[in-house]
């Protein structure tokens, strides 16, 4: 494993503690997402169908894990925290952001067969799993410090898996490049873009993060 994808896996379990630790010590799932949520839970669930293959600790635990961390998240925000979630700004059509990953996933694959074609639509699912979380965003207007903490540790992941799919085709020959989830990280990476600038610029700063009007 090198450097870039082991600091994307912590990135991206930082990301989970940070957005577990607001619902809870917030009692409050404002400027939370749950149709990103949803979409995240998908995302394992299909990707990770083959759980224990291949027969590595570190990656069945990790599959487990965000399995059902994010099965819990859906419990917090629909269940134990229900009566405070936004549910009538959080309104982006959700049957578009499953039907074309669906679509793609099916044109776009390593092998016809079913394990293969759930990857791909994880991957392809992934890539516009954070859009209802800036779509809600952007009708607040602005978030809480530690709900941005938890978006830039996310996007962070995903553009640390970039340069590890970089560096893994440079210098690891021995591992095959696969273009489908190498596009849908640049896809995704790029919708963190705005976000990013006005992370760096305010809230590092320690100013309040808004969006422009």
């Amino acid at each position: 494993m090198n450097l870039f994808r082991l600091l994307g896996d912590l990135s991206h379990l930082a990301s989970i503690f940070i957005l577990i630790h607001k619902i809870l010590t917030s009692r409050s799932c404002r400027g939370i997402s749950f149709k990103t949520q949803l979409m995240y839970t998908i995302v394992f669930v299909t990707r990770y169908l083959d759980l224990l293959h291949p027969p590595s600790a570190y990656l069945i635990l990790m599959k487990l894990f965000f399995i059902s961390s994010s099965a819990y998240i859906l419990y917090l925000m629909k269940v134990q925290f229900r009566s405070r979630y936004e549910t009538d700004i959080d309104s982006i059509r959700l049957e578009y952001l499953l039907g074309v990953p669906a679509i793609l996933a099916l044109l776009f694959h390593v092998q016809f067969t079913f394990l293969e074609v759930m990857w791909s639509f994880s991957i392809f699912l992934e890539a516009v799993a954070i859009l209802p979380q800036m779509f809600l965003l952007q009708r607040l207007g602005e978030a809480e410090t530690i709900t941005t903490h938890y978006i830039f540790a996310l996007g962070a992941y995903r553009a640390l898996y970039l340069l590890n799919w970089i560096y893994r085709f440079i210098f690891e020959r021995h591992h095959p490049f696969l273009l489908i989830p190498f596009l849908a990280g640049l896809v995704q990476t790029g919708l963190y873009g705005d976000f990013f600038y006005i992370y760096f610029t305010k809230v590092i700063q320690g100013k309040k993060f808004e969006l422009p009007a």
